[in-house]
């Protein structure tokens, strides 16, 4: 079954091939995307190994603070559906620095904006490439390194050889799965009791083992974020809440997904589908962290050494419900999962190297060959893949993949959002407010990660207390595009394009021209 998911994304991606020419049709899938088919795509590129591997962990060994994961996923959308998809689509042509380098001095804004996307891609890859180093491990027994390896492989094969619209496809047909393997999983839970939401609600509030606290039960908050536990952790808490709600905006392999629809209204359309499946989905997350937590002994979900094996609890599940087909299925699912999110990712990668800084600022924005710059985009995704399994391996299987997300969350809100927003809404913004703010907001939460519990020098050496950076990296990178937009000199230019931007950005009116090569 396993092998005939992989076959099957396979053929996929060599009928994507033969219809992926020139740069439109690699980078953007020809713009033919129709808004249901980019909102199941769209799902399928953010219901990631995260979504449904780590967050159902972290539900069943937290509880209530595990599912705030779930919430804060969601809310996200409206951040994307209200402030950015259309103005995104209309003012762009394959990626985030087309909208900034609309207005601005094109060369150092692509180069800060590739570095930005290169960074996010990689942090969020490593997440997805440690849950299918875990999954390939359970599932055919081999060793963690040669499995996060194998994914690689496979993930490089869909982005080099069928580009955007084999990735399009694969998270698609992913996503209907993903949807289906969530119900029946759901369903099979609801059956252990007696499918009466009562039953199972009050088996949760008396689930024995996951708790750290003793007398606090499932559905009590504070078992990962409260006072009690972690003198910081109401801090972390809502440090995190602000990199999900305003870090989806800013997410590179999101935002590429609006370049592959025809025009504006589209765009929406496809953020209203997305919006409709991803709430589905993450009110399913529900089923699954507590369904293990009231079924499952707790030996069964952890590791050899005793650690917490949060990214294996739902295919765990999965094979105590429904035996090893459902388990085969589950897993198959959550693997395809991960080749359509991390091929996303590689192309985001690839495309804003290739586009921006390649052609941009390398080549000085003169006209390249669309083979070349599709030829660079191959060789940065073999490089982007190498350094995601490197690190990947590195870690291991125990790191939580969903935590690894939020960290990238909290990097592309720091850095990206700031600068989409005051290009889109602010006149006086200028070249140099948008490096500064790239570079303030990618550099601070960088830094910070690094000087977290999570980071060089562990949990007792750790210097900045939370584990999420957002809450002091996002608005330091709002205070560097700022403060380097004011104390710098007036751009007349940029301030002269910023009506014909904003007249473009809301009515869609030249964004096909703009689109086709022009």
């Amino acid at each position: 079954m396993f092998l005939t998911f992989v076959a099957i994304t396979l053929v996929i991606t060599w009928f994507s091939a033969r219809k992926a020419t020139g740069s439109a049709g690699y980078f953007a899938a020809g713009r033919s995307i129709k808004g249901w088919q980019n909102g199941l795509a769209v799902a399928g590129d953010y219901m990631s190994a995260a979504s449904f591997l780590g967050i159902s962990g972290m539900i069943a060994f937290k509880g209530y603070d595990g599912f705030m994961y779930s919430v804060g996923f969601l809310v996200a959308y409206l951040t994307v559906l209200l402030l950015v998809a259309e103005p995104l689509r209309n003012a762009g042509k394959y990626t985030m620095a087309d909208l900034l380098a609309y207005r601005m001095k094109p060369r150092p804004v692509r180069a800060m904006a590739s570095l930005s996307t290169l960074m996010v891609s990689t942090i969020y890859m490593i997440a997805q490439m440690v849950g299918a180093g875990g999954i390939i491990k359970e599932l055919i027994h081999v060793e963690f390194a040669p499995a996060v390896i194998g994914v690689g492989v496979l993930m490089l094969v869909y982005v080099v050889f069928g580009g955007m619209l084999a990735t399009t496809w694969v998270q698609i047909i992913k996503a209907v799965l993903l949807m289906g393997g969530a119900f029946a999983l759901s369903w099979m839970v609801l059956g252990q009791h007696d499918y009466s939401m009562t039953k199972f609600f009050t088996a949760v509030a008396h689930a024995d083992y996951a708790g750290t606290v003793p007398e606090k039960n499932l559905l009590d908050p504070g078992m990962k974020y409260g006072a009690a536990v972690n003198p910081w952790g109401p801090l972390d808490f809502v440090s995190l809440a602000l990199g999900l709600v305003l870090g989806t905006a800013g997410l590179p392999h999101i935002l590429v997904r609006f370049y592959t629809v025809p025009d504006a209204r589209t765009a929406r359309v496809s953020v209203a589908w997305a919006i409709g499946v991803i709430g589905v989905f993450y009110i399913l997350t529900t089923f699954f962290g507590f369904g293990a937590a009231t079924i499952l002994p707790k030996s069964s979900i952890l590791t050899a050494t005793g650690a917490e094996n949060t990214n294996m609890v739902a295919p765990i599940l999965a094979r105590a419900l429904g035996g090893e087909m459902f388990f085969a299925f589950i897993s198959a699912v959550a693997f395809a999962t991960i080749l359509a999110v991390v091929a996303g990712l590689t192309m985001s990668a690839s495309t804003s190297f290739a586009h921006d800084f390649y052609t941009n600022v390398m080549k000085h924005g003169k006209e390249t060959a669309p083979e070349q710059e599709i030829k660079i985009a191959r060789i940065t995704a073999f490089f982007v893949g190498a350094i995601s399994i490197a690190i990947a391996i590195k870690m291991g299987p125990t790191a939580n993949a969903a935590f690894l997300v939020g960290l990238a969350f909290a990097v592309a809100a720091s850095a990206n959002l700031p600068v989409i927003l005051f290009s889109i809404f602010w006149k006086r913004f200028n070249t140099a407010g948008a490096v500064a703010g790239l570079g303030t907001g990618l550099g601070s939460a960088v830094i910070l990660i690094l000087l977290s519990p999570n980071g060089i020098f562990g949990k007792a050496g750790a210097i900045f207390p939370l584990e999420n950076p957002g809450i002091a990296s996002i608005p330091l990178g709002f205070l560097g595009a700022y403060l380097g937009t004011v104390l710098t000199k007036r751009d007349p230019e940029a301030e002269a394009k910023f009506a014909e931007l904003n007249f473009r950005a809301q009515t869609g009116l030249g964004a096909e021209k703009a689109t086709s090569g022009h």
